[in-house]
């Protein structure tokens, strides 16, 4: 039997559809109280550690560096909570600064942890080296020994610094998303596993009562959060939203469209340029949940997803079976309509990043715009739902179509865009596809005096 459709006529292509309800944007007032709260943290973790370090910490090389070694490891401790906290779903951090601002700096605090943990070990490391007189290795070896839950530390620290160097752009090319997702699974692993020695082998914490509670305090917390809005409240409302795969359309080259249906479906508050992460119970799906975004949001019981094969994953989809289940947690992403401000608006897609921009074409023509469509393909058989977009009123439709080695140029450089768009500096643009175009896109329309807050880019991503 034949598990996928190749005609999209049973599925509704622009009904009349209600509002969806409103989704919280950020706040700059919102933004600026989890910075201070953040800074609030690192200040009460340095009085914690100023009030209980020896009083001649800086007495001699040795103590300065253990006592600098002892402050990077509790700032770092502080640090990986505020990191996980970040993307752990707590809907007042969302409604305060935004999903996508929320990642950013979630990755940003990774490359700090990563330089705080370093610094943990080696200034331990120095510093007692000084005071036994032993070569680092010998007094690496000694600290191990000596000091206890060092070893399910030491399992803990160097599972850190794998993720952190998996998440470097030039590894994180070379990995599928599977595996990239998985070796993140294991940062709540580590922190598990990392935690147990500050209590029972850090100077701060030893003998100091308060200093422990309040250690503990922020862990529990944090475990609490990550079980509540990351694992037990995404599970619920999955189950209640629960679709199956209805359809199977190929639209272009290695390109195809997932219609989904379930009784739940308009009740999910999906919008135009939305993204959800979707888990599809079906083989070669179940290892992971990916981020893909509506090309059509929910109408007559259906939502559907525009996927590129750039992934294990993605390459997979042809051979989903009809009626398998799927479980979708979202909605994410403030990529939406409601971000327009201008009268002149520039959408901007290339690859699978057509899917949102095909419907946020769709969600502004209703508002009464008359968007121009720029899209990028290296061919006429990569152009996926160009029909549908053809077809919208008041939508102008620019294919750009051809490599950059055939055509000599790249289409979305300065001079090629100023000829498209000579006055660009006057409109606000939406840009979704790969990320090397999506940069070279922005940069351009930089160079073509846009100002940065009409440039909307958003990554399908959570972590």
């Amino acid at each position: 039997m034949d598990h996928t459709s190749t005609a999209a006529a049973p599925f509704p292509q622009a009904p009349s559809r209600p509002r969806p309800r409103s989704h919280g944007g950020s706040s700059p007032a919102g933004a600026r109280t989890v910075r201070a709260a953040l800074v609030l943290g690192v200040v009460v973790v340095l009085g914690m550690w100023w009030l209980t370090v020896p009083a001649g910490f800086s007495v001699t090389p040795a103590n300065a560096l253990t006592s600098i070694g002892e402050l990077a490891g509790m700032v770092g401790g502080f640090l990986v909570c505020a990191q996980v906290l970040l993307i752990a779903r707590v809907p007042w951090f969302e409604r305060a600064v935004g999903l996508d601002k929320l990642v950013s700096w979630h990755r940003s605090l990774g490359a700090s942890v990563l330089f705080l943990i370093v610094v943990h070990v080696l200034f331990l490391v120095f510093g007692g080296e000084l005071v036994d007189t032993n070569p680092p290795w010998t007094e690496f070896v000694s600290i191990l020994q000596n000091y206890p839950d060092m070893l399910t530390a030491l399992i803990g620290t160097i599972a850190f610094l794998v993720v952190g160097l998996s998440s470097a752009r030039l590894i994180r090319t070379k990995l599928s998303y599977e595996v990239w997702y998985w070796l993140h699974v294991t940062t709540y692993v580590s922190i598990f596993l990392t935690f147990f020695h500050q209590l029972s082998g850090g100077a701060h914490f030893v003998a100091q009562p308060i200093n422990r509670i309040l250690w503990i305090a922020l862990y529990l917390g944090t475990a609490a959060a990550v079980l509540t809005w990351r694992f037990i409240l995404p599970t619920m409302d999955a189950w209640k939203g629960r679709m199956r795969v209805a359809a199977v359309v190929p639209e272009s080259e290695g390109v195809n469209s997932v219609w989904l249906t379930g009784p739940r479906v308009e009740q999910l508050g999906v919008r135009a340029g939305n993204f959800l992460l979707f888990r599809f119970l079906s083989r070669g799906h179940l290892g992971s949940a990916h981020p893909y975004s509506v090309s059509a949001v929910p109408a007559d019981g259906y939502l559907r997803i525009t996927v590129g094969a750039i992934g294990d994953h993605s390459t997979r989809m042809p051979a989903l079976k009809l009626g398998s289940l799927v479980f979708a947690e979202g909605p994410f992403g403030r990529f939406t309509a409601d971000r327009a401000s201008r009268a002149r608006i520039l959408l901007i897609a290339g690859g699978a990043g057509i899917g949102p921009i095909r419907a946020l074409a769709e969600e502004l023509v209703r508002r009464g715009a008359q968007p121009v469509v720029l899209y990028r393909a290296r061919s006429a058989r990569h152009l996926a739902l160009l029909g549908e977009l053809q077809a919208m009123p008041g939508v102008t439709v620019i294919p750009l179509v051809g490599r950059r080695s055939e055509l000599g140029y790249d289409p979305l450089d300065v001079e090629p865009l100023r000829h498209l768009i000579p006055d660009a500096h006057d409109w606000e643009a939406f840009i979704c596809g790969p990320e090397g175009m999506g940069e070279r896109a922005e940069s351009s329309l930089r160079a073509l005096r846009m100002p940065k807050r009409f440039i909307h880019r958003e990554e399908l991503s959570m972590s």
